[in-house]
């Protein structure tokens, strides 16, 4: 494969939150023998920034390197140029879903903040008009909300992510003529499952269990919540068991990314420091998603969602924000990128090998 020089792509990378001084590297090696996830043999994440810096476009896109990064700070910390080679990565995994995406709206919403507030204006305005067609009945526009999420879920996952995980394995696997062998295929889809809901590999950044673990609760509480609200209906059962695993994944979620906003705040880490309006948003929709569950299931169970029809509406707006927009095209989509690239790393370590 013929490589092309970009020198534009550092400013490009610049479009997606990169205002660290990582050209200032001068490869001292540093960043690759402090960082806890390199591997031997592995020149990560010094091997990107050189990509970077050189421009090599098309070894960068290939590259999946940037997504087994979990910014665990200590390149940054003792880099001895402030080069900030782990905000670097995070640009750089920003970048690479708007390559992946076929649609052209992760680049646009990442590198554009009036686009993204657009998108999410005319998200507000579609499901108030639904509302308005509906004539603000409050059974109907929650058996519409009932539908929709389940609806939306099967369009984003078909339409958006799966084409865009295909236009990933071409990049990184079909494009670089990866021969793996077909068992390879088969027996690595185990790693790829335990990373997509574990994230375990950030164990290995020190001092990360509490952070893992805030992770992890934060994972399955949304699936444990999606999974309530979508198929067990949870705003329209009388059943105390699912009225209850409702209450407590909805109050999961919300304390435990209220946490994440409050860090956000401080930036008393590393990790903290640097936010891009993508960060902010994931956190805080992430939030209300549980925080307004909650509220509008207490509507419910105290016979108020009548005169509070407007609170679920919130809700409802709050969901399709979220599952139109930051699921598809914003850093929810980094969790599944993440964990097919740890599958395509190793992928690549079985064909080399053959």
């Amino acid at each position: 494969m013929s490589t092309v020089v970009n020198p534009d792509l550092n400013k490009k990378l610049a479009k997606f939150g990169n205002k660290s001084e990582w050209n200032e590297c001068f490869h001292c090696g540093n960043c690759t023998a402090v960082c806890s996830l390199t591997e031997d043999g592995n020149l990560f994440p010094r091997k990107v920034i050189r990509q970077l810096q050189m421009g090599l476009k098309d070894k960068f896109i290939s590259n999946v390197d940037p997504w087994l990064c979990y910014y665990c700070g200590e390149c940054s910390e003792t880099c001895p140029r402030d080069a900030n080679p782990g905000e670097m990565m995070m640009s750089a995994r920003r970048y690479l879903t708007s390559v992946y995406d076929w649609t052209g709206l992760s680049g646009l919403f990442y590198s554009s903040v009036p686009a993204l507030i657009i998108g999410f204006v005319l998200v507000a305005v579609l499901m108030i008009g639904i509302g308005f067609t509906k004539h603000f009945n409050t059974e109907a526009i929650m058996d519409f909300g009932h539908h929709f999420e389940k609806y939306l879920i099967l369009a984003v996952a078909s339409l958006i992510l799966t084409p865009n995980i295909i236009r990933m394995f071409w990049f990184t696997i079909l494009k670089e003529k990866i021969k793996a062998p077909l068992i390879s295929y088969i027996k690595e889809i185990w790693e790829l499952i335990l990373h997509m809901f574990t994230q375990i590999n950030s164990l290995k950044c020190e001092n990360n269990t509490f952070r893992w673990l805030e992770h992890l609760l934060i994972v399955f509480g949304y699936l444990l919540l999606l999974f309530t609200t979508v198929f067990l209906n949870w705003f329209s059962t009388e059943n105390t068991f699912v009225i209850w695993l409702g209450y407590i994944t909805g109050g999961v979620i919300f304390v435990f990314t209220f946490d994440f906003i409050l860090s956000r705040i401080r930036k008393n880490k590393e990790l903290s420091k640097f936010s891009h309006p993508s960060d902010w948003l994931f956190v805080i929709w992430l939030f209300l998603m549980g925080f307004t569950a909650f509220i509008v299931r207490i509507l419910i169970d105290t016979d108020l969602i009548s005169n509070n029809l407007w609170l679920y509406i919130v809700h409802l707006i709050i969901i399709a924000q979220w599952g139109i927009l930051i699921v598809p095209f914003g850093k929810w989509t980094h969790f599944l990128y993440r964990s097919f690239a740890i599958y395509f790393a190793n992928l690549k370590k079985t064909g080399l090998n053959v």
